[in-house]
């Protein structure tokens, strides 16, 4: 470690994001980078605690626990704190592909498991990574870097998002010609299309890809396997194929007044929002404006976040986000000892805005949705909801507390249920999991041979991070399966 004291010495410190009331008037990043300084103040944070959780990543409880690209945050630490920038950027690339995405929107199940953490606050783990990464591309130490030369084999990869792009990042790395192909118009998947501009640049993800399209990966967009490009040339041209499409299959909320106007998914709203703002910065109002609108969102994770962070930036008249858990502990419970994940509450981004906008956290916890209420016109007009108890895992409904919340615009962020079966799935003929995702063994092939799976389509909806880490695994297991062994 850079200092042995640096953890009794400094506290935390993070990036000051940007005043809530004037960061919701554009779609401007949250915050900015902490000086060098204090960036190597963090780093000498980080303790010698003889066994490092934060890169143990593993499952505990069914949360996350540790980084899943085992990470080697305590050399990258040190480095930082020691001012040897490019010597951490060379760490950080061991192991992680994109440490610009993870750094900005990864959740940091890292620093839920840092040792410091479990009676001081942890080291800032994520703060420092996007600084390396971000250094990196100012200093030009980030450039491409094509193979010395071809095995003449071509690998399919089909969805770009963070899964499908570290599949064909290492792919090329060994000399196989990788071609991925995505149906949106954008590259970049979920981190285009998924998650909101000001929490993720479309400029930071051009950025990389952009320098792997000068290593040699070909990109297909507006190109629908099984639709634009038949399922039977994949196969055909191609010696093996990844499939990384994602978990794309909406949890949706089948109960009264469902077909109602004004009610949508979540991804919808959001990826027509920002494929209108990248396109023309709203002005073609190709989008589900939220502007003037009483707006509820159902779900309390990151998806529900990002479409309050969304209304708010379109000017809604007001916002309630409803979320059938009831509200955190403020602290860890008995029950969720470290290195699990930290179950407690937390306010980030969007509720922070609202708070600041509105008076109050949008929030409401431990409350199911009845059903939807129509206005007289075909649309939407109020949602009906119900206060719950969670007893045994079963939810009660708390005799008269049932209520309605009016609402011009309804968004359904409860998660999803998979990727889409219909159409590439089914003419692969690829088996699926008893969860209803494809099945894939220990190196990530699915029941046809020379056919992979990785990320949310085999996984199952998770964190960008564990997308990251099973393009790698596929990326190995296919390699393999070309060349009989494999350096990756």
């Amino acid at each position: 470690m850079g200092k042995p004291t640096g953890f009794m010495e400094y506290p935390r410190v993070v990036p000051i994001s940007r005043d809530p009331r004037e960061r919701v008037k554009d779609w401007k990043g949250l915050h900015e980078h902490l000086p060098e300084a204090t960036l190597r103040e963090q780093g000498g944070r980080c303790m010698d605690c003889g066994v490092p959780f934060c890169h143990s990543g593993q499952l505990i409880e069914g949360a996350t626990s540790g980084c899943p690209l085992y990470n080697l945050i305590p050399e990258w630490n040190e480095l930082v704190y020691l001012g040897r920038w490019r010597e951490a950027l060379d760490f950080l690339h061991k192991t992680n592909n994109f440490p610009e995405f993870t750094g900005r929107v990864c959740p940091a199940p890292c620093e839920g498991s840092c040792v410091l953490g479990i009676n001081e606050p942890p080291v800032t783990i994520k703060n420092i990574e996007v600084a390396i990464a971000d250094r990196g591309f100012e200093e030009g130490w980030i450039v491409p870097q094509p193979p010395t030369q071809r095995t003449g084999k071509k690998v399919a990869v089909v969805g770009s998002g963070p899964a499908g792009l570290a599949a064909a990042a290492e792919l090329n790395k060994v000399g196989h010609s990788v071609t991925v192909f995505e149906r949106a118009d954008r590259i970049g998947g979920l981190l285009t299309y998924g998650i909101p501009e000001m929490k993720l640049e479309q400029a930071v993800v051009d950025r990389r890809v952009d320098i792997l399209a000068e290593e040699g990966v070909r990109f297909e967009p507006n190109t629908e396997v099984g639709k634009d490009y038949p399922t039977a040339k994949l196969r055909n041209e191609f010696e093996a194929i990844v499939l990384c499409g994602g978990a794309t299959l909406p949890r949706d909320l089948p109960t009264d007044g469902r077909t109602l106007d004004g009610i949508h998914f979540a991804m919808d709203f959001l990826t027509v929002s920002t494929r209108s703002f990248l396109d023309s910065e709203f002005e073609d109002g190709a989008f589900i404006s939220a502007e003037d609108k009483r707006v509820v969102v159902i779900g309390g994770g990151d998806t529900g976040t990002d479409c309050v962070a969304t209304s708010l930036r379109h000017g809604c008249k007001s916002l309630v986000q409803l979320e059938i858990m009831a509200r955190e502990p403020d602290a860890r419970s008995p029950d969720n000892p470290w290195p699990q994940w930290p179950k407690v509450h937390k306010i980030d981004y969007g509720q922070e805005e609202a708070a600041a906008l509105f008076g109050a956290d949008p929030r409401e916890y431990a409350v199911s949705t009845k059903g939807f209420v129509a206005n007289g016109d075909g649309r939407v007009g109020a949602v009906r909801v119900v206060d719950v108890l969670r007893t045994n895992g079963k939810f009660e409904e708390v005799a008269g507390s049932e209520r309605e919340l009016p609402a011009d615009l309804v968004l359904l962020a409860m998660g999803f249920l998979g990727p889409e079966k219909a159409g590439l799935l089914t003419e692969l003929g690829v088996e699926l999991n008893d969860r209803g995702n494809v099945a894939v063994d220990e190196e990530k092939m699915t029941s046809e041979a020379g056919i992979f799976a990785a990320g949310d389509m085999s996984r199952g909806q998770s964190l960008i991070v564990w997308a990251i880490a099973e393009g790698r695994d596929a990326a190995r297991g296919v390699d393999k399966y070309l060349m009989g062994r494999t350096a990756l």
